[in-house]
C-alpha cells in the first residue's frame, strides 16, 4: 500500500507519483525484534510484508530475533550479503532496559538518515501525540543497503511505511526517491 495520495492531485504530502512511469520493485527484507513474538503472533511484521508486497516490491526474507544487540547484527549484516536493498525493522526502538535496535544497528552505518527521524516523529505525533517521545526511530545505509528502523506497533508500521517509507522506495515519487540513488550508494 502506497502513501495517501491527496484525491485529484497525484500529490503526495512533499511529492508527486508519476503514474505513467512502472514501479520498479526493490528487494526488501523484514526483521522483527522482539523477545516476545513468534510467526503467528508477528503481526507488525505482518503488517510491513503485506504492505511490502502490496507496494510491488519483492519480499525476499522475512525473520525474528530477539531483543539482543549481536543477533540483530548478525541477521541484518547476513541480509546486506545478499543483495538485499533495504530492511525495515520493526521492534526494540523503545527506551525500555531490552529496547536496543539503535544501539545495534547504529553502528553498522555508513551514512545515518537523520530526517527519517524527524518525519517519522512528525508522522507519528499526528497518530499518538506526545508518545512519540518514546521511539528511537531510525534509519541509514549499511553497505549499499536501506535500514529502517520502526517501533514495534502496528500503528507505528503502518504510519512508517505508508507515510514515510513506501514513498520513497517508490521508484514513481518526485522530485526524488531512494530507488534512483540505490546504484550510487556504495560510489567512493
Amino acid at each position: 500500500m502506497n502513501a495517501q495520495v491527496q484525491p485529484g492531485t497525484g500529490l503526495l504530502p512533499g511529492g508527486r507519483i508519476d503514474t505513467a512511469r512502472p514501479v520498479k520493485p526493490v528487494r526488501v527484507a523484514v526483521l522483527t525484534i522482539s523477545d516476545t513474538r513468534d510467526e503467528e503472533s508477528d503481526t507488525s511484521g505482518h503488517v510491513l510484508a503485506e504492505r511490502v508486497t502490496g507496494a510491488g516490491h519483492e519480499l525476499v526474507a522475512k525473520g525474528i530475533v530477539k531483543d539482543e544487540v549481536e543477533a540483530i547484527r548478525a541477521q541484518v549484516l547476513a541480509w546486506v550479503g545478499q543483495g538485499i536493498e533495504a530492511i525495515v525493522t520493526t521492534g526494540g526502538t523503545g527506551i525500555t532496559g531490552r529496547d536496543v535496535t539503535p544501539e545495534a544497528i547504529r553502528p553498522l552505518f555508513d551514512k545515518e538518515i537523520d530526517g527519517f527521524s524527524v518525519i517519522f516523529h512528525l508522522v507519528s505525533y499526528q497518530s499518538v501525540g506526545l508518545s512519540t517521545l518514546q521511539s528511537r526511530a531510525l534509519a541509514g545505509i549499511v553497505k549499499g543497503c536501506f535500514v529502517f528502523c520502526l517501533p514495534g506497533s502496528n500503528g507505528a508500521v503502518r504510519d512508517g511505511w505508508d507515510k514515510v517509507i513506501s514513498a520513497q522506495l517508490d521508484s514513481r515519487h518526485g522530485p526524488c526517491n531512494m530507488v534512483e540513488l540505490m546504484p550510487r550508494l556504495m560510489e567512493t
